[in-house]
């Protein structure tokens, strides 16, 4: 007889954002009077750019002709992509990486999840906390995370990595020394980020220690400060110990058209064994290539008309972060995040737990957010909520939240 991964049954419960449109549908079905205000989960409210639009149209247009129709996408991407990517996002910001060590793919979610394949199920994990679901998740599918303890919500052989008040929400160097270290900056969910300074630190620690960063860059475009890096490679000797991620989702819209690349330097290998060559194979076999008319927008995305339409789309949903942040600090919640990232993370008051809190907030404000702890332990008593919404929504849910 058959038998299944047994590694899937030792998931806890569903995946957090099933469990909260679970509770959000049937809050809706048992109050259908009720208006709810959506700032839980990630997705964005504004629509696509002219400039893509007019690159999805114009490529739809070629595949209804015999003479420009696309089958099979080249299966890591097309070169029209991969050279833009590799002219705007690297060389203009003094990085040397070249198009042959870019991946492109549907999505940065399904490459954070999908990296750990070229990895050994023994090598050591090690997570921020709290943390971004998909990353610990796959890593228990696999296999590698050992025994769950429902008390503490942590894995037995998952190193990981407080994130907290005390020290600024950035993780400190474990103790016990990880193979694969996972970090995205600007952070999901605390909206925090690192300087060019302590992320060099985190490059110089992986090559000491011979680990590899798989770093989620997916939120770059909404970086602000000046001191904070928008790509790993910026800091010396990344190449040789980093794996990038990135999304076109948040900075384009592109979270129903799907879009994304990973970046594996060729310098990055184990012994003599390429990762480049292993993620190509794995690429390869698994995956037959993005949309022709998805990568003909991703390129719009770097024209110039697409830079200033992206621009001011970023720029609307700071509008939002900016105004949650300081409409909530001023009614008296602890807030942080919303500066380098669309995400305000706030402590719970009156000694609230996260989920205490977004009951309270679904029954009394009709405003959805996203409770901290299921993002980890170190997650309780705090909540997400997104700048995603438009100025409308995001105003009113404010308004509720501040007359609870």
């Amino acid at each position: 007889m058959f038998k299944v991964n047994e590694n899937y049954q030792k998931l806890p419960g569903s995946y957090l954002f099933s469990t909260i449109a679970k509770k959000v549908n049937e809050y809706q079905d048992a109050h259908p009077d009720k208006e709810l205000i959506r700032l839980g989960i990630g997705d964005v409210t504004q629509p696509l750019a002219p400039a893509v639009i007019d690159a999805l149209h114009k490529a739809v247009d070629e595949m209804g002709q015999a003479e420009t129709f696309r089958g099979y996408a080249p299966d890591l991407g097309y070169d029209f992509l991969r050279n833009a990517i590799a002219e705007n996002d690297y060389k203009a910001r003094g990085c040397s990486i070249g198009p042959n060590e870019i991946f492109v793919s549907d999505g940065a979610k399904s490459d954070s999840a999908n990296i750990q394949e070229i990895f050994d199920v023994s090598d050591r994990v090690a997570v921020c906390d709290p943390v971004y679901p998909v990353y610990v998740d796959s890593n228990v599918m696999a296999g590698r995370t050992g025994t769950y303890d429902p008390d503490t919500g942590m894995w037995s052989d998952v190193i990981y990595m407080p994130c907290v008040k005390e020290n600024g929400f950035v993780p400190d160097f474990p103790e016990q020394t990880p193979d694969l270290i996972y970090l995205c900056l600007p952070n999901n969910p605390t909206g925090t980020t690192l300087t060019k300074d302590q992320l060099q630190g985190w490059v110089d620690y992986a090559n000491r220690v011979g680990a590899v960063i798989l770093y989620d860059g997916a939120y770059e475009a909404y970086i602000t400060e000046d001191n904070v890096p928008h790509t790993i490679y910026e800091c010396d000797g990344a190449v040789t110990c980093a794996i990038e991620m990135k999304s076109f989702s948040k900075n384009a819209g592109f979270t129903g058209v799907r879009l994304g690349y990973t970046v594996v330097p060729k310098e990055l290998k184990c012994g003599e064994v390429s990762l480049n060559a292993m993620w190509a194979r794995r690429h390869g076999t698994k995956f037959n290539g993005a949309p022709y008319i998805v990568q003909r927008a991703g390129e719009a995305v770097y024209s110039d008309a697409g830079k200033a339409q992206i621009k001011d789309l970023v720029a609307y949903y700071m509008w939002n972060a900016s105004a949650i942040r300081s409409g909530l600090t001023e009614a008296g919640f602890e807030i942080y995040g919303g500066v380098n990232a669309p995400y305000i993370w706030l402590a719970t008051p009156d000694g609230m737990s996260s989920w205490e809190f977004f009951d309270y907030l679904l029954d009394t404000a009709n405003v959805v957010g996203t409770p901290g702890s299921g993002f980890g332990p170190s997650g309780e008593g705090y909540f997400r909520l997104t700048a995603f919404g438009t100025h409308e929504n995001t105003m009113a849910a404010l308004e509720r939240i501040k007359a609870l």
